[in-house]
């Protein structure tokens, strides 16, 4: 058993991160790596995951609620009609990151949402970049940042007009939609999404 596994008194190993906070065990026990597949859930991961950038995924995950409610519960038709008004209104909530350049792009990607409805929609162009096999981490050192996928990923959606879509970045989405389980080998998550079975 690695030493990055933590078992709780609840009889349940998870990694670290996951181990001792009670919001980060409760993201990590019941929604990070199963799977997202609607256009609004994915258009909210994304943007959240380009607002994490630089920043702990604890830091977003605490202002999500604030997120949601400044970004009209990430509804890709209305943030898309965000002007210079609802950009200001955004830069003065202390909620959520007030970075203008993160702003930006999540209102350009709501529009870029829109317009790939006309080849299937978000969630499908996301999860068609699944690749044929999931890695399989022992150790948190063992978890990959980046992929061939994602990569692919992140320039296909940068041709499509969207921003802050990196390879990391792209990584970190595909592993919190469940497109790949990067859940450590004897995490009680492990394999539980139903995409990638043990």
């Amino acid at each position: 058993m690695t030493t990055d596994l933590v078992t709780g008194e609840d009889g349940r190993a998870r990694p670290l991160w996951a181990s001792v906070d009670p919001m980060l065990r409760e993201y990590y026990d019941t929604e990070w790596g199963m799977p997202v597949r609607d256009e609004r859930g994915v258009f909210e991961r994304l943007s959240l995951e380009a607002f994490q950038s630089g920043l702990s995924w604890r830091t977003i995950l605490a202002k999500r609620p604030a997120f949601r409610a400044a970004f009209a519960d990430f509804d890709p038709d209305v943030v898309a009609g965000f002007g210079e008004d609802d950009v200001a209104r955004l830069l003065g909530d202390a909620g959520i990151v007030r970075n203008r350049a993160k702003i930006a792009a999540t209102i350009t990607n709501a529009g870029a949402t829109i317009a790939l409805r006309a080849d299937g929609g978000l969630a499908d162009f996301v999860w068609s970049f699944r690749p044929a096999d999931t890695p399989r981490p022992r150790t948190l050192a063992e978890v990959p940042t980046t992929s061939p996928e994602s990569t692919a990923l992140s320039k296909a959606l940068r041709k499509r007009g969207f921003a802050f879509v990196g390879p990391t970045t792209m990584h970190a989405l595909m592993e919190a939609l469940g497109i790949v389980d990067t859940h450590l080998v004897g995490s009680h998550r492990r394999g539980t999404s139903g995409v990638w079975p043990d």
